[in-house]
């Protein structure tokens, strides 16, 4: 009988450490896509906040803690991301486990700006993109969510499926910003 091995989406290709900017894969205990039911936005909010400790995210922005975050993911969307959900929130939105479809990296250190403006088409420097401000986005090729988590840390999100291309994107830019150094 063939014995199957669950595996991480980033297995054998992290952790990453060029110059002063490190990559590794970052491991929530749930990841789980909230779709607010029609009208039930500030309901959901409320139950999540008793829930969780914290309200649905504003467009383009994430709420909580590294222990639990809700992101943004589009209109009345967000990922649940750390605990897994209080499943009284199903009264209020549409609630589905997304842990195995996503690869989720934090990229840190002095230069992570610079590592990122050479792949994505928003401007993530601190003067505009602030601790809490997350974007669905395009990194290379790959739709993306980026979110800041701290003054030179993001946390990145990418289909399980392109686990191996987000990392050799990355790594090649972390070089290329290294090398200029």
């Amino acid at each position: 009988m063939v014995k199957l091995l669950a595996k991480t989406p980033c297995e054998g290709l992290l952790p990453i450490s060029v110059g002063n900017v490190s990559l590794a894969e970052d491991l929530p205990v749930s990841l789980t896509m909230l779709t607010v039911h029609k009208g039930r936005l500030e309901a959901c909010s409320e139950l999540l906040k008793s829930a969780h400790g914290m309200a649905m995210p504003k467009p383009n922005r994430a709420t909580g803690t590294a222990a639990a975050r809700a992101i943004w993911f589009g209109r009345d969307q967000a990922m649940l991301v750390g605990p897994a959900p209080n499943w009284s929130l199903k009264n209020e939105a549409a609630v589905v486990d997304q842990s195995d479809a996503w690869a989720v990296v934090k990229l840190e250190g002095v230069g992570a700006e610079d590592v990122l403006a050479r792949l994505v088409p928003v401007n993530v420097r601190t003067a505009t993109f602030k601790r809490g401000h997350t974007a669905r986005t395009m990194l290379g090729h790959m739709t993306v969510s980026i979110t800041r988590v701290g003054e030179q840390a993001f946390q990145i999100m990418a289909f399980r499926s392109m686990a191996k291309t987000l990392v050799h994107d990355l790594q090649r830019a972390m070089e290329s910003v290294a090398a200029r150094g």
